[in-house]
Order: structure tokens, then sequence, then C-alpha cells
């Protein structure tokens, strides 16, 4: 029992009230007496109490009026109804409106005392939970973004700053930086976390269908438009819209998104009724909207409408810090994904990786590091499971080196042919790539390319050589033809 709880007993008979208020000093709790609704909420605005016990007829005042008041200004507040006018339907009310339970007079102490503790203790676990899903959602709003560089720590600053702002945002970079992960992030760390994220790709969708996905359509307004449909904006009300690819927009659809974006009202297509909506609206867009607007293909009015905080992603490339950090996490995802027992990269790997200028950004680096541990044999990736993008070795140096010696006649012996001259100003793997050609192919050559046969002169195993064979153009099977 919880003797040490604080209660609010609310009830317009004075003498009931006082005598029920005494007995329960007596039994330990600590007890105040409040006979209307503005006595109560003199006590509440004193101090906090664990518990309110109301009746719900307060003379000429609701008693549902200061439950409702209890849930919106003291949500750390339980309440509990005792009335002596109860209806299953009174009761079902009472608990939609927010107290914990309801009682019927006369109540038996028992009773009420198990009653005030369930509904403490209840009311505690729930405050409880309510605290840790704050906590994880705040957390899982930038856990997932994996950062060491001080530009990304300044953009979760600028998160945190404007998450529960109603202003809309903007977020810009290069495909694959993660904008949609940072409009989550937004989300996630604002009061409108229970609220519905939905997203939309406006470059995926002709701008009809695109008009009626965000506005949504009535029966009739085009051909196949059987019933009525709700748009996106609806579907976020109370949350978030987050319109991906803003600059495909066409002029058309520009001038509804501006009316939508300063009025957050609107009429769905093929419609009369105007809809007003609470959604809060991020953009995102790989296009430079400056030259957009220069160019007058982007209404300038539209843009200083979502441009009034500007995120800006900085491309992987300008993060090379962070590859460690993310390769790291896509192996440790990939690896379990595929039951592979993976590692990590090793140093000359890590360095290739570093140094590659990855177009596409972190959505290029996690399928890369996805197909090194598919492919991959040993716990330790190294440079021979990465692509030939990634090592910098085109396609025409590809031709040069798997077809340019492929016409050669075998050699008698095994022995490495000298360096030539040409090798000079290349970097010791691609100077040391024909060389380890003409031994393999050689060695197929004589074992009538038995791949098995060649592993075992070479000293290697068979993964090894598939692989050596496919990175260096061995694995066409016209070689086996040529002489």
């Amino acid at each position: 029992m919880n003797n040490t709880a604080r209660l609010l007993l609310v009830d317009d008979d004075f003498h009931l009230a006082t005598s029920l208020g005494q007995w329960l000093v007596e039994v330990g709790y600590d007890a105040e007496v409040a006979s209307d609704l503005q006595q109560a909420r003199a006590h509440l605005s004193g101090r906090p109490f664990d518990l309110i016990i109301t009746d719900l007829r307060l003379g000429g005042e609701d008693g549902f009026d200061l439950i409702r008041y209890a849930a919106k200004h003291h949500p750390e507040t339980a309440v509990l109804v005792m009335t002596g006018y109860a209806t299953p339907d009174t009761a079902v009310e009472a608990v939609r409106a927010g107290a914990f339970d309801l009682l019927t007079k006369p109540v038996i102490d028992d009773e009420l005392m198990l009653a005030i503790d369930r509904a403490i203790n209840h009311h505690k676990v729930e405050q409880e939970n309510e605290s840790l899903r704050k906590q994880l959602d705040r957390r899982s709003g930038l856990e997932s973004i994996l950062s060491h560089d001080y530009r990304m720590m300044k953009i979760f600053d600028v998160i945190d700053s404007v998450a529960d702002a109603r202003a809309s945002i903007l977020i810009t970079g290069e495909n694959g930086t993660g904008k949609s992960m940072i409009a989550r992030a937004i989300h996630h760390r604002s009061s409108r976390r229970g609220g519905p994220f939905v997203e939309v790709a406006c470059g995926a969708l002709p701008d009809t269908l695109l008009e009626s996905e965000l506005f949504g359509h009535v029966a009739g307004a085009y051909t196949g438009a059987n019933t009525d449909r709700i748009g996106k904006f609806e579907l976020a009300d109370a949350g978030t819209l987050f319109l991906d690819e803003i600059g495909t927009a066409t002029p058309a659809m520009q001038v509804k998104l501006l009316r939508v974006l300063q009025e957050f009202e609107f009429e769905p297509l093929g419609g009369t009724e105007t809809r007003k909506v609470d959604t809060r609206v991020i953009l995102a867009t790989n296009q430079d909207l400056e030259s957009g607007v220069a160019d007058g293909s982007f209404r300038q009015d539209l843009y200083y409408r979502i441009n009034v905080v500007n995120i800006v992603l900085p491309s992987l490339r300008e993060r090379p810090g962070d590859i460690p950090l993310l390769a790291d996490h896509f192996i440790r995802e990939a690896a379990e994904a595929a039951s592979r027992d993976v590692e990590a990269f090793d140093h000359e790997a890590m360095a290739a990786l570093q140094a590659y200028h990855w177009p596409g950004n972190v959505r290029q680096l996690e399928n890369v590091v996805e197909r090194a541990v598919l492919l991959g044999s040993d716990r330790v990736l190294g440079l021979q499971d990465l692509p030939p993008e990634v090592l910098g070795v085109t396609k025409q140096d590809n031709r040069e080196i798997g077809f340019s010696t492929s016409n050669r006649a075998a050699a008698p012996g095994p022995s490495m042919p000298p360096v030539a001259s040409g090798t000079v100003g290349r970097s010791l793997r691609e100077a040391l790539e024909a060389p380890e050609r003409e031994i393999i192919l050689n060695s197929l050559r004589r074992h009538a390319w038995n791949r098995a046969a060649t592993a075992d002169e070479l000293e290697i195993n068979r993964t090894t050589l598939y692989k050596k064979m496919k990175r260096l153009g061995l694995d066409d099977p016209r070689l086996q033809y040529a002489m």
C-alpha cells in the first residue's frame, strides 16, 4: 500500500468529503479536500498530487471538466472517479476522458484503498513508459545517422533547434546523402513524433497523379477515380509530410503547393470543399533551386516559402573520416542478414574506400559493403573484395589488362616476365596485375583450364583463384580458344 501518496479529494458534499479526507489521513495518506472545480485547480497549482478522487457532480459543475483539465495540465496525476450516479456508459466516458477507473458509492474501505493503490501504481508505470518512449524516440531520431564529422554535428544541433518549429524545412544534398533519414530524425525529435510520418517522392509521379496523391480526389475526378480518396496532406495531419525531389514539381503544382504551405488548406482534386490540416512539411531536393529561380523553372515565392530553414548535407567524399564508422556498421548489418562471419576491412581496403570519391554517397557505400560481405570468403575483407571502380580500375583499364595480352602464346614456363617500362607512374597494384595475369593464364593453359589443378599448382585455394580470374579478366570463356 502506497501510504505516502498525495491525494486530492473533490466532492460537493462537504461532510462526506471531510470525513473521507480525515479517514484517508488516518490510514497514512497525505490528503486534501476541495468542493468544486475552482478549488481543485487552486490545489493542483499549489503542489503536485499523485491522485485525484472526484465525483462527477460538483454542484453546478461537471466532473468531466476536471478530468479533462487534469489530463491536459497535470498528466503526472492519476484520476479516480467515485460517484453515486454511474452507468456503464458513464464509466466508459470517464475512462475515455482520462480517468483510471470509476467506483460507485457507497464504497467500502478496502475497495477504495485497493483502487487508490492500483490507480497510482498504474499511472506511475504509464509515466515511466512514456518517459522511456520519449528517450527512445529522441535517440532513434539520430542514432541511425552515424557521423563524427563536425559539419554533421552542426546539422544535429540545427535539428534539435528546429524540431518543434512550424516553419518548413528544406534539405538539400546529393543523392544518397541521407535526406530522408534527416527528415525522419526531425520528426522523431519533435512533439509530433506520435503522429504519422508520410513520405512522397514527387519525381516519381506525373502531375495529375501527384496532385491526387497530395490532396486526394473525389469520385469522378478523373477516369478510374471511382471513390473518394484522402491525400497525403490529410494522412499526415498532426504529423509530418516529407516531400522528396521537390525540384521536379511543375509550375502548376508549385502554385498549389505555395497555397497549402501558406494557408494549410486545399481542395481535393475534382472537389469544391476546402479542407484544413495541421501538417508539418519538410522538403528535399538534389537540385540547385536558386538556379531554378534564376532561369524561371522554379517559383521565387515558393522558394522563399520553403527555404526558411535550409539543411545542406555534405557529400560522403567531404567527410572521409566517417567512412570507417559507416563501413563497420554496414558490415555488421550485412553479415547478420547473410549469416556470414565477417569482421572488418583490412587497412589497404579501408584506405581505398577513403580515397574513392563516392558519387553515390552513403547509399553507394552501403551497396559496396554488402557486395563485399556476400562475395568475400575471409573474415577480414581486402582489396580483392572491392569492385573495380572503387579501386580506380576503369573499363578501359580492364580491357587493356584483360584482353590486350589474351592473343599472346603461352610462355614455356611459369616464370614472371619483366615489368614493362609502361608501368612507370602507375600504382604498385596496377603494375603487378599484368605479370600476375600472365602467371595465372599460363597455368590455366597448361592444365587445359582445369581450375582445381591450376589452384594446386599456384598453391592458392580455388575461391581465391576464381576471384583473381574475375578481377584480371580471365573468366571470359573466349580466352580458352585464344592462342
